[in-house]
Protein backbone atom coordinates (compact mmCIF):
# COMPACT_ATOMS: atom_id res chain seq x y z
CA UNK A 1 0.00 0.00 0.00
CA UNK A 2 1.44 3.07 -0.87
CA UNK A 3 0.69 6.61 0.88
CA UNK A 4 -0.89 9.78 -0.81
CA UNK A 5 1.59 13.00 -0.97
CA UNK A 6 0.49 15.24 1.72
CA UNK A 7 -2.28 17.83 0.24
CA UNK A 8 -0.52 21.17 -0.16
CA UNK A 9 -2.19 23.95 2.29
CA UNK A 10 -2.14 27.69 2.08
CA UNK A 11 0.50 29.75 3.73
CA UNK A 12 -0.29 30.65 6.84
CA UNK A 13 -2.69 34.32 7.49
CA UNK A 14 0.24 37.00 8.21
CA UNK A 15 0.07 38.14 11.79
CA UNK A 16 -2.86 41.48 11.77
CA UNK A 17 0.24 43.66 12.32
CA UNK A 18 2.27 42.66 9.43
CA UNK A 19 -0.93 42.56 7.48
CA UNK A 20 -1.46 46.16 8.31
CA UNK A 21 1.66 47.65 7.74
CA UNK A 22 2.69 46.29 4.18
CA UNK A 23 -0.83 46.64 3.37
CA UNK A 24 -0.25 50.43 4.66
CA UNK A 25 3.41 50.36 2.53
CA UNK A 26 1.75 49.45 -0.82
CA UNK A 27 -0.74 52.46 -0.27
CA UNK A 28 2.17 55.01 0.30
CA UNK A 29 3.92 53.80 -1.39
CA UNK A 30 2.05 53.85 -4.92
CA UNK A 31 0.11 57.89 -3.05
CA UNK A 32 4.04 58.39 -3.36
CA UNK A 33 4.33 57.61 -7.20
CA UNK A 34 1.10 59.73 -7.69
CA UNK A 35 2.56 62.33 -5.58
CA UNK A 36 5.69 62.53 -7.39
CA UNK A 37 4.52 61.98 -10.55
CA UNK A 38 1.80 65.15 -10.16
CA UNK A 39 5.16 67.59 -8.82
CA UNK A 40 7.45 66.16 -12.11
CA UNK A 41 3.63 66.47 -14.14
CA UNK A 42 4.59 63.03 -15.32
CA UNK A 43 2.86 60.22 -14.58
CA UNK A 44 4.78 57.58 -12.34
CA UNK A 45 2.30 54.93 -11.40
CA UNK A 46 1.69 52.32 -13.89
CA UNK A 47 0.12 48.68 -12.96
CA UNK A 48 3.14 46.83 -12.76
CA UNK A 49 4.56 49.44 -10.59
CA UNK A 50 1.38 48.60 -8.12
CA UNK A 51 2.00 44.64 -8.74
CA UNK A 52 5.67 44.79 -7.75
CA UNK A 53 4.69 46.93 -4.36
CA UNK A 54 2.38 44.32 -4.04
CA UNK A 55 5.65 42.08 -3.80
CA UNK A 56 7.87 43.73 -2.08
CA UNK A 57 5.08 44.73 1.10
CA UNK A 58 3.42 41.19 0.82
CA UNK A 59 6.60 39.10 0.21
CA UNK A 60 9.52 40.77 1.06
CA UNK A 61 11.71 37.76 0.88
CA UNK A 62 11.07 36.26 -2.38
CA UNK A 63 13.57 36.64 -5.25
CA UNK A 64 11.39 38.67 -7.10
CA UNK A 65 11.03 41.52 -4.44
CA UNK A 66 14.56 41.94 -4.17
CA UNK A 67 15.99 45.71 -4.92
CA UNK A 68 18.13 44.28 -7.87
CA UNK A 69 14.90 42.26 -9.50
CA UNK A 70 12.55 45.73 -8.99
CA UNK A 71 14.68 47.77 -10.62
CA UNK A 72 16.41 45.35 -12.93
CA UNK A 73 13.73 43.53 -13.94
CA UNK A 74 11.65 46.86 -15.20
CA UNK A 75 14.62 48.98 -16.23
CA UNK A 76 15.42 45.33 -18.63
CA UNK A 77 11.77 44.95 -19.72
CA UNK A 78 11.50 48.40 -20.65
CA UNK A 79 14.52 47.58 -22.89
CA UNK A 80 13.51 44.71 -24.12
CA UNK A 81 10.29 46.52 -25.07
CA UNK A 82 12.04 49.04 -26.47
CA UNK A 83 14.23 46.68 -28.65
CA UNK A 84 11.13 44.95 -29.89
CA UNK A 85 9.33 48.43 -30.75
CA UNK A 86 12.95 49.22 -32.98
CA UNK A 87 12.51 45.56 -34.71
CA UNK A 88 8.56 45.81 -35.77
CA UNK A 89 6.70 49.22 -34.38
CA UNK A 90 4.38 49.15 -32.05
CA UNK A 91 1.33 46.99 -31.62
CA UNK A 92 -0.51 43.92 -30.03
CA UNK A 93 1.72 41.49 -31.51
CA UNK A 94 4.68 43.24 -30.77
CA UNK A 95 3.31 43.84 -27.00
CA UNK A 96 3.62 40.02 -27.02
CA UNK A 97 6.64 39.31 -28.24
CA UNK A 98 8.49 42.10 -26.14
CA UNK A 99 6.26 40.85 -22.43
CA UNK A 100 7.80 37.02 -23.63
CA UNK A 101 10.73 37.91 -23.81
CA UNK A 102 11.12 40.04 -21.00
CA UNK A 103 10.75 37.36 -19.28
CA UNK A 104 14.33 35.41 -21.02
CA UNK A 105 15.92 38.47 -20.61
CA UNK A 106 15.42 38.76 -17.01
CA UNK A 107 16.14 35.12 -16.50
CA UNK A 108 19.13 35.37 -18.01
CA UNK A 109 20.37 38.68 -16.04
CA UNK A 110 19.02 36.93 -12.52
CA UNK A 111 16.65 39.58 -12.48
CA UNK A 112 13.27 37.91 -12.15
CA UNK A 113 10.54 40.40 -11.76
CA UNK A 114 6.89 38.82 -12.73
CA UNK A 115 5.53 42.69 -12.89
CA UNK A 116 8.25 43.80 -15.39
CA UNK A 117 6.63 41.80 -17.87
CA UNK A 118 4.06 44.23 -18.18
CA UNK A 119 6.06 47.15 -19.01
CA UNK A 120 7.91 45.32 -21.83
CA UNK A 121 4.27 45.26 -23.15
CA UNK A 122 2.95 48.49 -21.53
CA UNK A 123 6.36 49.96 -23.71
CA UNK A 124 5.50 48.27 -27.21
CA UNK A 125 2.17 48.86 -27.19
CA UNK A 126 2.58 52.78 -26.37
CA UNK A 127 5.75 53.68 -28.09
CA UNK A 128 6.67 56.13 -24.94
CA UNK A 129 10.03 58.80 -25.09
CA UNK A 130 12.51 56.04 -24.41
CA UNK A 131 14.77 58.53 -22.45
CA UNK A 132 12.18 59.69 -19.84
CA UNK A 133 10.40 56.77 -19.53
CA UNK A 134 13.65 55.01 -18.77
CA UNK A 135 14.59 57.55 -16.70
CA UNK A 136 10.73 57.81 -14.27
CA UNK A 137 10.94 54.00 -14.37
CA UNK A 138 14.14 54.09 -12.47
CA UNK A 139 13.10 56.71 -10.07
CA UNK A 140 9.93 54.86 -9.21
CA UNK A 141 11.51 51.52 -9.13
CA UNK A 142 13.89 52.98 -6.29
CA UNK A 143 11.13 55.10 -4.56
CA UNK A 144 9.22 51.39 -4.18
CA UNK A 145 12.25 49.54 -2.79
CA UNK A 146 13.06 52.67 -0.68
CA UNK A 147 9.64 52.35 1.10
CA UNK A 148 9.58 48.21 1.24
CA UNK A 149 13.00 49.15 3.45
CA UNK A 150 11.08 51.20 5.83
CA UNK A 151 8.33 49.19 5.72
CA UNK A 152 10.97 46.41 6.36
CA UNK A 153 11.63 47.97 10.00
CA UNK A 154 8.36 48.31 10.31
CA UNK A 155 6.99 44.95 10.65
CA UNK A 156 10.59 43.24 11.58
CA UNK A 157 10.93 41.28 8.47
CA UNK A 158 14.42 41.49 6.68
CA UNK A 159 14.38 43.78 3.70
CA UNK A 160 16.38 42.98 1.06
CA UNK A 161 17.60 39.81 1.55
CA UNK A 162 19.75 40.65 -1.24
CA UNK A 163 20.96 43.56 -3.22
CA UNK A 164 22.65 42.13 -5.66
Amino acid sequence: MTTAPPRPTAPPRPRPRTALTSTGASVAALLLLVAVGTLLRQPLLIPPLAASMALVAGAPDLPLSQPRSVVGGQLLSALTGFAVLTVAGPGLWSAAVAGGLALGVMMLARTPHSPAAATAVIVALQDPPFRSFLGLLALASLLLVAVGLGAGRATGRTYPVYWF
